[in-house]
């Protein structure tokens, strides 16, 4: 069987399945700017090491939330490997850039200023069994 006859076949089932996440569209939904800004501190603050990961389960799919689980993992060795304490992140919420390249996808930089320095944080929502959930996470 081909990959594209296997993703056909997987696509298949996965509408069949009742248990499979449904897609909901934008239009159903609230505005995601709040989850967005939420979960965007969330982030922040589980990286510092100041906020549970296990807090954000929820708004995020397993994929996004393993991986925020590994980044947080390599921040904690880090501060632990040069001996730097946990301090809650000051930072500031300077704008939400969104676009909308599906139905059911919200794609969102949050541009985060700190007393050093500015940074990003790229995220992609996907309208998930009636809410919005994190399918992408990345702090650049």
């Amino acid at each position: 069987m081909t990959r594209s006859a296997a993703v056909a076949v997987r696509r298949r089932t996965d509408e069949r399945d009742p248990g499979a996440p449904q897609r909901t569209p934008a239009t159903a939904l609230p505005d995601p700017e709040p989850l967005l800004r939420n979960l965007t501190q969330g982030v922040l603050e589980v990286l510092a090491g100041v906020r549970d990961v296990n807090q954000l389960a929820r708004w995020m799919t397993e994929d996004a939330f393993r991986s925020l689980v590994t980044r947080a993992s390599l921040a904690t060795r880090a501060r632990s490997a040069r001996g730097v304490t946990t301090s809650r992140p000051v930072h500031a919420i300077r704008s939400v850039h969104r676009t909308s390249p599906a139905a059911d996808v919200v794609e969102a930089v949050v541009i985060i200023g700190g007393p050093a320095r500015t940074r990003a944080v790229a995220i992609r929502l996907e309208g998930l069994d009636r809410r919005w959930r994190a399918s992408s996470v990345a702090l650049l």
